[in-house]
């Protein structure tokens, strides 16, 4: 047998005549091939598409990738991101759950991504747009789900009633400031189709069988949104997720809540919303996302039809009633309440002193100085800082800051 060694030895003199190019991006012929090939398969999208030639473009620019489209290229600096690691140790509606098969969050956002890739192939849409808005949805999720989303607004409005938290806004903060591309370069500088649909995703508007894009808006628009604007996405694309998020959620939460005792096994539901949307989440998924498909078939929008929108609407309203507003979920969230609140309280009282919080004997009052002084806007408000950090706890890591300050 000849080793690898002795066959190159053998045929040096040939392998020296081969030519090697290790880089596309300087293989024009291969450069243009790839253009024309994504053209070619743009052009038979839907007339209602978000086509790649057709993008806002970035905040900065930046050279096109050859192989990838923009969005993919998108929807790899999320997945990459560190924020999106830390989606699944964070809460999508039970707190700490024991049971392994709790949804968490990172979970949900990859069933988002699911049923919304499902929806936009069925409609010829872009996959890679809808893919990267997906997955980035719920990047700026606080711990603890939206009972920490609330106890943070609450803490942010305490020291300006004018100031704000939402996940949707936070997420786009995150991806446009907060999240470390490279070494000392913060911000992701993702596409404004995409940031648009992370900052327009809402699935917590629960009275819209219709959603139309905005297609005029502009990029300062997204940037500037005012407390509780529900303001649709600027592409199909994004109005795909936006509505793919509340299907997502429906059915999965009661697998969830049966699986945690809070509700039983039987006659959840009336009759009649069970006879349209079935007895489990995969009956009621598939229902949906058909029904979405056949509703939204060239018609420059997307949609449900009349009735299984109420039904629906039905559904999510049962489980705010007996899940997202039972007993033990109520009891657990003032203890989450007490925990944001008083973490937030600490660190704007360490913020008065940095300095003397880098050198104190807590790893958790050392680990905060070292964000607050890292932070990439150094002018920021302390209370923005504090919040960006707090905002981008895993529930264990906020468990232990609680812990190793108040414990005795």
């Amino acid at each position: 047998m000849i080793n690898m060694q002795s066959m190159f030895e053998l045929y040096s003199s040939e392998f020296d005549k081969l030519h090697f190019e290790p880089q596309l991006l300087n293989n024009e012929k291969d450069s243009k091939m790839l253009s024309m090939l994504r053209d070619e398969h743009e052009s038979s999208f839907s007339v209602y598409a978000q086509r790649s030639a057709q993008s806002k473009g970035r905040v900065e620019y930046e050279e096109p990738c050859v192989i990838r489209s923009p969005y993919e290229r998108d929807m790899g600096r999320i997945i990459f991101s560190q924020s999106f690691r830390r989606l699944r140790h964070k809460t999508q509606v039970f707190f700490n759950p024991l049971n392994d098969h709790i949804c968490s969050r990172i979970e949900h956002v990859v069933y988002v991504n699911y049923i919304s890739t499902i929806i936009g192939r069925a409609l010829n849409l872009n996959v890679d747009l809808i893919q990267a808005i997906a997955m980035g949805h719920d990047i700026g999720h606080a711990p603890f789900g939206h009972t920490g989303e609330r106890a943070l607004n609450e803490c942010i409005k305490s020291v300006d009633p004018e100031l704000f938290f939402e996940h949707e806004v936070h997420g786009l903060r995150v991806v446009d400031v907060l999240e470390e591309h490279r070494p000392g370069k913060y911000g992701l500088n993702l596409t404004f189709e995409v940031r648009d649909g992370i900052v327009s995703h809402c699935g917590e508007t629960y009275n819209e069988n219709e959603i139309r894009p905005v297609r005029d808006k502009k990029p300062s628009d997204i940037v500037n949104k005012k407390e509780k604007d529900r303001t649709p996405p600027a592409t199909m694309e994004g109005c795909v997720v936006r509505l793919a998020d509340k299907v997502a959620y429906v059915g999965r939460d009661v697998e969830d809540a049966r699986r945690a005792g809070i509700i039983g096994s039987s006659d959840f539901l009336p009759g009649h919303v069970v006879k349209r949307l079935g007895t489990t989440n995969a009956e009621t998924i598939n229902i949906l996302v058909g029904d979405i498909v056949h509703s939204s078939m060239d018609s420059g929008c997307i949609r449900m039809s009349e009735g299984n929108f109420k039904a629906m609407n039905e559904f999510l309203n049962r489980n705010y009633e007996e899940i997202y507003s039972a007993g033990k979920i109520r009891t657990y969230e003032k203890t989450i309440d007490i925990l944001i609140k008083a973490l937030f309280d600490v660190f704007m009282q360490a913020s008065e002193d940095i300095e003397k919080a880098a050198a104190s004997e807590s790893d958790t009052m050392r680990a905060f100085a070292e964000y607050y002084k890292g932070h990439p806007e150094k002018d920021a408000r302390p209370v923005i800082k504090v919040i960006d950090y707090i905002a981008g706890m895993t529930d264990s890591y906020a468990n232990s800051c609680f812990d190793s300050l108040f414990k005795v």
